[in-house]
């Protein structure tokens, strides 16, 4: 099955139904819908002065109604980091020591640790633009003042300075002999270089002041218009374009960008302006001084003609960038291929190439007949330049497009590569980029209409505040500038395959999707597929292999021709017969597995789109985070549903996996292994993704009591979204599997969950003993997801079983955290036990979003909302902020750890979603209206386009850039639900008292998946080898 576009951009938009029973009250009060002004946030005329968007309208290039703005000549001021409080520094000093060892060790191996707060790089300052791109093919941000930083290029790397030859820069020439010229950025001339570098970029003009210029972002476009600068009867328009286009699943995924410019002469006199488009050849940082670069001239189709700059990186991936302009009757582009900007010059300086065009306004034809340029030499540094010549009459405009894109076909990590999406379209062969600036620049306006009639609606909705819809697409700056990675899905290609193949010609592979159902079958569904072989996944040799067989003969095993849904009444032997405990006992394996990719779990005719990563936060480097992404995913699956489907069917894989490999975790220095079968990861990896899973380290996530919930909620969301059966009886093993893996952690054997005094949640240091407001909420939406997924496909016993645990485990929830105003934090004894915490409804908002009955009352939910809104978001600056995570009862904020006190971005839009989802709609957009003002604003902390995870009340952030900000999404999933789950069928209720339902097959599987004591940990391997092929093989649902 392909990937629908029809219903991309649906025509009619409905409320959901609580909320319009809500909003109905609220007229009929005479209320204020949304409790927010008219007057908007970013007001266009208080930007740009009416003459000049008069000579601009109806063009393109006017920028649009609403959007974030900023005069460019703004101070990028520096954006304060978080410090820690004495105590906590006291608390944390022997974490921070061991994370500081750890980092400190992964530097010597010329890795990264995924958490290193001792890392260090510039001072962050507010300074970001939208960035480059599309999806997944790596970024660039170019900051409101014109400058080009942030290279996103190679996987989990950010080079965070600006590069300063990479400009647009203008030449204007009049009849009366009036001459002006100027590079287009203000954020770059206050830079050192600019007074020693007289034959660099220091030699250029630099005359823009930016009084009268005016930036204006609405992701995936920005408009940066220069009025009358630096000509003052001039008016330019820049129009950034990027292919972020909503359930296309080929143009989305190109590493490309168009600048199409609008220039105005109001003037009296003709104008000769050339736009000079000048980039460096380097992927950020120092990589322009480390030699063997080189450049050329190039020709395509339809007046398509550039630059290629060919960058030699230090781990030998290939890249390429392009630069081009389209060439039309009207218009003429010339080309200077290579200058120097410092070192030996084997060709023209910068100075030189700057002096010709103030001197020609173009370059000399000949150009285009040069052959590439010899390779820099070490410690030098090239650029090449393109120039567009247009004569404007008076009182007339033209139009000039620029396109900028790079080719870099390999994704390669720390182990293996694979290719990126774009190579499915375009070819591996490193020769693609000229090709991608042709189309950029000839589809550009395709693109611009695809994403115009995905974002009218919400646009054009006057119930709906200016800074909510402008917030809610530029929040998606992180789909692009998160370090996205898009593969082909094909799988990680080894280096040296035969040599793989060789090595592993008596491995077993469980790649296979006919998993046999008979024990006996057990050594020919071992059987490796060359496929996997070639790849080299994780796999048992022959001796395991034969262990785990015997073992598999007398464990969990139902009737071959039984129904998985049907318990077996006959009389099984115990879980572990004593002759496979003496084979285990002598086992001395060190096995790990895993089913491959979830790539695997596609049916024969259902598309592969590709697998898609992306890094927590640019400082927290690890690939999709899944704790976080139960916020951000809103924003996927909203708009590209199919990458959504392929992060969970990774995810379904990866629980159905496991590693043995040795881990020290920090936060106790305790040392456990990297994967734990039927545990759901932290996340996807960082040096190999998809196979050596959870690159965090700070705990043992395997005991992480929300990871698991989260997964079976979000799978089962995600199935109401789309429809797709297939995908439900696919990840279902992985669901089923993860439930009984959470039996373990109810001790006391009431069917609730408890924490074990440790922060064994997303909250990562905020402790929490017991049961918990927070995980005990995501685990009583889990149960009813998992029974409302289990009818789906057709397991009956297992949706009563789930169902009855359900109605057990609420009451236990109720009775010990309701306290009549709200839940408490835990059930602990300490005064922290009695926090506010502003996410505890985070397991009913999660059933509001799928369909499912609520867990609590209309009073309960709507009590403890109002409670958190009166309390974390309104005693926090006045609402200003967002919601602070955690707030006593005398109104004072819960200090007792360093997250506790926070504000987090994501969490209050999550907390938003939630109560709208409960009729709250005025306190919600409250709620959310704080990080804006905080975190947007002109007169706010800064933090646009790298909106952290948390600040604190002074505004100090922890870690910039960050997924789980795309919850914003959320609410907008809550105001308008998708037609499927308006139109999915009711889910009956699950409130009926009813005795707790055994069920012979899950308990079976939760006991052998208790976590093993450490001195057993190895010995168990072949158990759960056997275990892992008895799960897999309630894939044949029929």
């Amino acid at each position: 099955m392909k990937p629908s576009h029809a219903s991309a951009f649906p025509r009619k938009r409905r409320l959901s139904p609580p909320l319009m029973e809500r909003i109905q009250d609220l007229v009929a009060a005479g209320t204020n819908i949304f409790h927010h002004e008219k007057k908007p946030c970013w007001p266009l005329n208080s930007f740009v002065n009416r003459t000049a968007l008069h000579a601009l309208e109806p063009d393109a290039g006017s920028p649009p109604s609403h959007a974030w703005r900023r005069k460019l000549d703004s101070h990028a001021n520096f954006l304060k980091e978080f410090t820690l409080t004495f105590m906590e520094t006291f608390r944390m000093i022997r974490l921070g020591l061991r994370v500081w060892q750890y980092a400190r060790s992964e530097r010597a191996k010329g890795r990264k640790a995924p958490i290193d707060p001792f890392r260090t790089g510039p001072k962050p300052v507010a300074s970001n633009g939208v960035p480059l791109g599309g999806m997944g093919g790596g970024s660039i941000n170019r900051g409101f003042r014109g400058e080009f930083h942030q290279f996103q290029l190679l996987p989990g790397v950010c080079k965070e300075e600006a590069v300063p030859g990479n400009q647009f820069s203008v030449f204007v020439s009049r009849t009366n002999g009036r001459r002006y010229s100027s590079v287009l950025a203000t954020g770059m001339s206050e830079h050192k270089w600019k007074k020693d570098d007289s034959m660099g970029v220091g030699s250029w003009d630099w005359n823009l002041d930016g009084q009268h210029c005016s930036y204006h972002a609405l992701f995936p476009r920005a408009w940066t218009i220069y009025d009358g600068e630096p000509d003052p009867e001039l008016k330019i328009s820049c129009r950034q374009i990027s292919p972020f286009i909503p359930h296309n699943y080929k143009e989305s995924s190109l590493p490309a960008c168009v600048f199409s410019y609008t220039i105005v002469n109001t003037g009296k006199e003709d104008a000769a302006v050339s736009l000079l488009f000048t980039w460096t050849n380097s992927i950020g940082g120092n990589s322009e001084y480390s030699g063997g670069h080189y450049n050329c001239p190039f020709v395509e189709e339809d007046g398509v003609r550039g630059a290629l700059l060919y960058h030699k990186t230090g781990n030998g991936s290939p890249l390429t960038f392009a630069i081009a302009a389209q060439e039309k009757p009207d218009v003429s582009v010339t080309v200077c291929p290579t200058f120097s900007f410092v070192g030996k010059k084997k060709c023209v300086s910068s100075k030189q190439m700057w002096s010709q065009m103030k001197e020609h306004g173009s370059f000399a034809p000949r150009n285009w007949d040069l052959k590439p340029s010899p390779p820099s030499s070490q410690g030098s540094s090239i650029g090449a330049a393109v120039a567009a010549k247009v004569i404007v009459p008076s009182h007339e405009k033209k139009h000039v497009v620029f396109a900028l894109v790079w080719d870099s076909p390999e994704v390669k990590f720390v182990k293996g590569k694979s290719y990126h999406r774009y190579t499915q379209f375009y070819g591996v062969d490193g020769k693609a980029a000229k090709n991608l600036a042709h189309d950029a620049i000839c589809g550009y306006q395709e693109w611009e209409q695809e994403i115009e009639r995905w974002q009218s609606p919400t646009l054009n909705d006057e119930n709906l505040p200016e800074w909510y819809k402008v917030t809610l697409f530029n929040e998606l700056y992180y789909l692009v500038g998160g370090g996205t990675i898009w593969t082909d899905g094909l799988g990680p290609v080894k280096k040296n395959m035969k040599d793989e193949e060789d090595d592993q010609s008596s491995s077993t592979s469980y790649y296979s999707d006919d998993v046999p159902s008979d024990p006996e079958d057990c050594l020919e569904a071992k059987q490796v597929s060359h496929q996997a072989r070639e790849i080299g996944s994780g796999l048992l040799n022959n001796e395991d292999v034969n262990k785990a067989t015997v073992c598999a003969s007398g464990i969990i095993s139902s009737s071959p021709d039984s129904h998985p849904g049907q318990d077996s009444s006959s009389d099984m032997p115990p879980i572990v017969t004593v002759k496979s405990l003496s084979e285990i006992k002598k086992s001395n394996s060190t096995t790990s597995f895993q089913l491959l990719h979830g790539t695997s779990l596609l049916r024969d005719d259902e598309e592969n789109v590709g697998q898609f990563l992306y890094l927590e936060g640019v400082e927290y480097l690890m690939w999709s985070t899944y704790d976080v992404h139960f916020y951000a995913s809103f924003a996927l699956l909203s708009l590209f549903p199919e990458l959504e489907l392929s992060i969970q069917r990774d995810f379904a894989a990866a629980t159905l996996s496991h590693s043995n490999e040795k881990v020290q975790f920090l936060a106790e220095g305790e040392t456990g292994i990297r994967k734990v079968l039927g545990a759901v990861p932290h996340d996807l990896g960082l040096h190999d993704p998809w196979n050596e899973l959870n690159a965090y380290n700070l705990h043992d996530t395997s005991r992480w009591k929300d990871l698991n919930p989260k997964f079976v909620l979000q799978v089962y969301r995600d199935f109401v979204a789309t429809g797709r059966k297939s995908f439900a009886r696919a990840v279902w093993p992985a669901v089923y599997t993860a439930m009984a893996y959470m039996d373990q952690f109810d001790k006391d054997r009431d069917c609730m969950i408890e924490n074990d005094g440790f922060p064994d949640q997303t909250y990562d240091t905020w402790s929490v003993t017991g049961v918990s407001a927070y995980c005990g909420g995501l685990w009583l939406a889990a149960l009813q997801a998992a029974a409302a997924l289990a009818v789906v496909v057709d397991d009956d016993n297992a949706a009563k079983h789930f169902r009855s645990k359900f109605s057990q485990a609420k009451k236990v929830y109720e009775k010990k955290l309701w306290n009549g105003l709200y839940f408490n934090y835990d059930e602990g004894t300490v005064g922290r036990s009695t926090s506010i915490q502003a996410d505890q409804m985070a397991g009913q908002w999660y059933t509001r979003t799928c369909g499912l009955p609520a867990i609590f009352d209309d009073y309960k939910a709507r009590r403890a909302l109002q409670t958190v809104f009166q309390y974390n978001v309104l005693m926090m600056n006045d609402g200003k902020m967002g919601a602070v995570n955690g707030m006593n009862p005398d109104g004072s904020i819960d200090d007792s750890c360093m997250q506790s006190r926070e504000i987090w971005t994501g969490t209050t839009y999550a907390v938003a979603a939630a109560m709208i989802h409960e009729g709250l709609v005025e306190e919600a957009f409250r709620t959310a209206e704080g990080v804006v003002r905080a975190g947007w604003s002109n007169d706010g902390f800064g933090y646009w386009f790298q909106t952290p995870e948390a600040w604190t009340a002074s505004g100090e952030f922890r870690s910039l850039a960050y997924m789980r900000p795309l919850a914003i999404w959320a609410m907008h999933w809550a105001l308008y639900p998708p037609k499927t789950v308006l139109e999915a069928p009711v889910v009956p209720s699950m409130e009926k008292d009813e005795e707790l339902h055994h069920h012979v097959d899950f308990t079976r599987i939760a006991e052998v998946l208790r976590i093993i004591p450490k001195a057993q940990a190895e010995s168990f391997s072949a158990l759960l080898q056997s275990l892992y092929e008895c799960v897999c093989r309630r894939r044949n649902i029929q």
